[in-house]
C-alpha cells in the first residue's frame, strides 16, 4: 500500500462527495450575486474582527455584536445566503473530521494544552 495513492483516493472521494459539490455549488452562487457577496464579506470581517478583539481579552462593544446580529437577522431571509452558510457548515465539520481522524491514527493532538 502507497501511502500516496491513499492521499489520492481521499482526493478522490472528497472532490465527489455531497458536502464539497454542495459548498463549491453554493460558493459559485454566491459569487454570482454581488449583494449576497458584499453581505457574506461582512458578515465575515465583522466575525473576524470579533474573534480577534476576543483572542486579545479586548471587551466586544455593544455596537458590534449588534451589528453582526443585524446581519444575521438580514441572513435569515436570504434562502440563497443561509444555504451557502449551512454547506459551509456541513463542509467544515467533515474537514474537521478528517483532520482529527488523521490526527488521532499519527498520535498528535492539534489543540495541545501547553
Amino acid at each position: 500500500m502507497n501511502i500516496y495513492d491513499k492521499a489520492h483516493e481521499l482526493a478522490r472521494l472528497l472532490k465527489n462527495s455531497p458536502e464539497v459539490l454542495e459548498y463549491k455549488k453554493m460558493v459559485e452562487k454566491i459569487k454570482q450575486n454581488e449583494e449576497n457577496k458584499k453581505i457574506v464579506e461582512d458578515l465575515r470581517k465583522k466575525e473576524l474582527e470579533v474573534y480577534s478583539k476576543q483572542l486579545q481579552g479586548i471587551q466586544v462593544s455593544k455596537e458590534e455584536l449588534d451589528a453582526i446580529n443585524n446581519l444575521y437577522s438580514i441572513i435569515q431571509f436570504n434562502n440563497d445566503i443561509r444555504q451557502y452558510l449551512e454547506a459551509e457548515r456541513r463542509f467544515s465539520i467533515l474537514w474537521q473530521d478528517i483532520i482529527k481522524i488523521l490526527g488521532d491514527a499519527i498520535e498528535i493532538d492539534f489543540n495541545p494544552n501547553l
